[in-house]
């Protein structure tokens, strides 16, 4: 779609008739493969297909994306995790950046579809890493770009989210966002001092997605929780962040090197952020 991101359409009926927004599914790229998460984007139940975004950042996605159309994968299983609450809240901001750009949209259209003012802020570092934004003008009340370098849009990062409130003349009754790590840990401590609750779908490093392997464990509001039968959606107010960042990077470089021993010729770029 953009660099380094990749849109996955897997023909998987029994998956699609079941999924629900904020839900994710757990992909295999081969029978040798690791098993990766993955927020779903969209779903179509009469076509039984399922929609993902991913980042290549390792030997794992570096395989999901020379896969070519008619190709079949080995697991696709889900729908994993809690879906998200989707009532009549009211006015409710959607941010979404990197893969997140395409995770939070069902989410906006499930809340439209709630009866909420639903107003969607996509962040990129710039215009040409934007994508799906046709597909959130048609559903949201607003849509407004940011890019860190000014080539589209406002100019900055996700801290310029209270100016975009005050030109909105909005005052939201949640927050949702959905992306990398940092622009879940500053959106939400841009919020926490507004008193506007904020809802992050967390990703951690995580195994079988069920509850039995424990790795995808984090903090929250001084408990411990697993992302995948807990969440993946929690307050991002009460979230450990800098646990959480450290647990992230914990194999940064295992991941990293079988790609760069590949000799596919993909190059990334990964934030450690991230």
């Amino acid at each position: 779609m953009v660099p380094n991101i990749h849109e996955l359409v897997v023909e998987a009926p029994d998956v699609a008739a079941a999924i629900k927004p904020g839900q994710f599914v757990i992909l295999r790229p081969s029978e040798t493969g690791e098993r990766v998460p993955l927020s779903t984007s969209d779903f179509d139940r009469e076509a039984g297909t399922i929609t993902c975004f991913f980042q290549v950042v390792g030997e794992s996605t570096a395989k999901l994306a020379l896969l070519e159309p008619g190709d079949t994968i080995p697991t696709f299983a889900g729908p994993l995790g809690l879906e998200s609450e989707i009532e009549n809240f009211g006015t409710v901001v959607l941010v979404g950046g990197c893969f997140g750009i395409g995770s939070i949209y069902p989410i906006a259209r499930a809340l439209k579809e709630a009866g909420n003012e639903a107003h969607v802020i996509l962040e990129a570092r710039s215009k040409y890493l934007h994508y799906w934004v046709d597909r959130h003008e048609a559903i949201a009340d607003s849509v407004t770009l940011i890019t860190r370098d000014g080539t589209l849009g406002t100019k900055g990062h996700v801290s310029r989210i209270p100016d975009i409130l005050n030109k909105l003349k909005i005052k939201p009754d949640r927050v949702i966002a959905n992306g990398c790590t940092f622009q879940m840990k500053r959106v939400s401590d841009i919020t926490k001092p507004l008193g506007i609750l904020t809802i992050v779908s967390m990703n951690p490093i995580m195994i079988d997605g069920t509850g039995m392997c424990g790795v995808c464990r984090l903090t929250v509001d001084g408990e411990t929780k697993f992302a995948c039968v807990d969440g993946p959606d929690f307050n991002g107010h009460l979230i450990d962040w800098e646990e959480f960042l450290q647990r992230r990077k914990t194999y940064y470089e295992e991941e990293i090197e079988p790609l760069r021993r590949s000799g596919t010729g993909t190059t990334v770029h990964v934030c450690r952020n991230c």
